[in-house]
């Protein structure tokens, strides 16, 4: 590290969990962030201020003025810009260290190649199609996936590593079998969402993904963290393998 880079992470590096080493590790770490809405924001501004050296975006939406309520790392003059071209701009000015690559939607077609550049995948989007297409590449690369959702007041996280344990961890199909009927899927479009409540979810969710690449602390692996924004609560609750199911029950 430079002088400049270790001013930067010094905090980091008093922690003895942390370290130089650690940092070390943050810096040589490669780590693909899908969505960069409400949810991506914070991922994003915590991965790029710990010092993560390359961040992948994948976003094909432009920024709108209903989006500046939650997605923090957009100003009102990125109104009508892509999404991408935003973040790189936003993540330069807080770390110009990091090295930003922007990428399409995530589809069947494309997302094995991508997820294979990294060493860990993060999600925070609203499209299911986009998350089973994650789920299966990062199955078949053997890549942690870490999964945050929102919806009004409360929100999700999980963190999936089937292959570690083939028929005892979950993935994220054995939580989600089959895309649910329209009709009762939470949309905030439609329904609406505290702002603070993405910047709760997604700020745990760049907590998750450093822990992963530091190898400290407990993994969600295997449990479910529901975040109750107006009963003010955490609960957490055990996921288990579906021996049924489509992704990976082959591989139990």
């Amino acid at each position: 590290m430079t002088p400049e880079e270790r001013e930067r992470y010094a905090r980091h590096i008093l922690l003895r969990e942390v370290g130089g080493q650690g940092q070390q590790k943050l810096i040589a770490a490669r780590v693909l962030v899908v969505g960069a809405g409400g949810l991506g924001s914070p991922i994003l501004s915590y991965l790029a201020a710990a010092g993560v050296g390359t961040i992948g975006i994948s976003d094909s939406d432009v920024v709108s003025l209903s989006n500046l309520q939650r997605q923090t790392l957009f100003r009102s003059e990125d109104v009508g810009r892509e999404k991408t071209g935003a973040a790189q701009e936003a993540i330069a000015r807080l770390n110009p260290h990091v090295n930003v690559i922007a990428h399409p939607r995530m589809t069947d077609e494309n997302a094995a190649g991508v997820v294979a550049d990294y060493d860990l995948i993060v999600e925070g989007v609203d499209n299911f199609a986009a998350r089973y297409a994650l789920n299966r590449a990062c199955l078949s690369a053997k890549k942690p996936l870490v999964s945050a959702a929102v919806g009004r007041f409360e929100g999700q996280l999980a963190t999936f590593k089937p292959y570690e344990k083939p028929g005892a961890l979950p993935c994220y199909r054995c939580l989600v079998p089959e895309e649910p009927p329209r009709d009762e899927q939470v949309n905030c479009a439609e329904e609406g969402v505290l702002g603070a409540v993405t910047g709760v979810m997604g700020t745990l969710a760049a907590m998750e993904v450093l822990k992963e690449l530091l190898g400290v602390g407990d993994s969600l692996a295997g449990r479910l963290m529901i975040y109750d924004g107006l009963g003010a609560s955490f609960r957490t609750v055990r996921l288990n393998a579906d021996p049924a199911c489509a992704d990976c029950g082959a591989h139990g």
